[in-house]
């Protein structure tokens, strides 16, 4: 699947922390019970790699690696069956290892240098992170002018609240979030909060107007 393939059908990615398997698999079945049919599992723990493992197993769930910081990650994240890549930050090297396995990769770009080095890597769709703290909708609408060629996702500080406006902005393909997959309700096993959180993402985005 392409990036934009992926944006053009899930307007929201949920950024999912999980610590083993078990977990990823509830969380997964959670989201698609709300309508969403993605997933970020992020490499902050050390049970991600199982956790993408089983997730990718679930029908109708498309499963991206989160947070990939090295080729190690990108390495592992691939070969447990990542779809999709996304890092904090640029890095060459985690965007060798994905580019030259045909796995989409999306770098977090804040500014005008490291979009320009993402363009010149034949990537159109950025993360843009920490999305509120770095200026929120403004910066985007700045960037998207002298960029447009370039989607973002942003993602960090993007909530219910605000998900509406991030959406209305044409260069926002797609948003990231955890709101709908905090660490409380996964201990909890609060799935059907899960699923009914992720639903009242889906109707905000169906919502939106450009």
């Amino acid at each position: 699947m392409l990036t934009s393939e992926l944006t053009a059908a899930e307007k929201v990615i949920p950024v999912v922390v999980v610590d083993n398997a078990t977990e990823g698999a509830h969380v997964g079945e959670a989201l698609l019970a709300g309508g969403i049919h993605t997933a970020e599992v992020t490499f902050r723990t050390a049970g991600a790699e199982a956790a993408i493992r089983e997730m990718v197993k679930i029908s109708g769930l498309t499963v991206g690696a989160g947070t990939v910081i090295n080729k190690e990650q990108a390495h592992r994240a691939i070969d447990a069956g990542a779809t999709y890549v996304v890092s904090p930050g640029y890095s060459d090297d985690v965007i060798d290892v994905c580019q030259e396995a045909g796995i989409p990769v999306i770098p977090a770009c804040t500014d005008g240098s490291w979009i320009m080095r993402a363009i010149a890597r034949g990537i159109d769709i950025v993360k843009f992170f920490p999305a509120e703290a770095m200026g929120g909708t403004s910066a985007i609408k700045a960037l998207s002018a002298p960029f447009p060629q370039i989607g973002f996702i942003p993602t960090g500080g993007v909530n219910k609240a605000n998900l509406a406006e991030y959406l209305a902005i044409p260069a926002v393909k797609a948003c990231g979030g955890s709101w709908m997959v905090k660490k409380d309700l996964i201990k909890n096993g609060s799935w059907e909060q899960i699923s009914a959180l992720s639903r009242e993402a889906v109707e905000i985005a169906k919502d939106i107007t450009r």
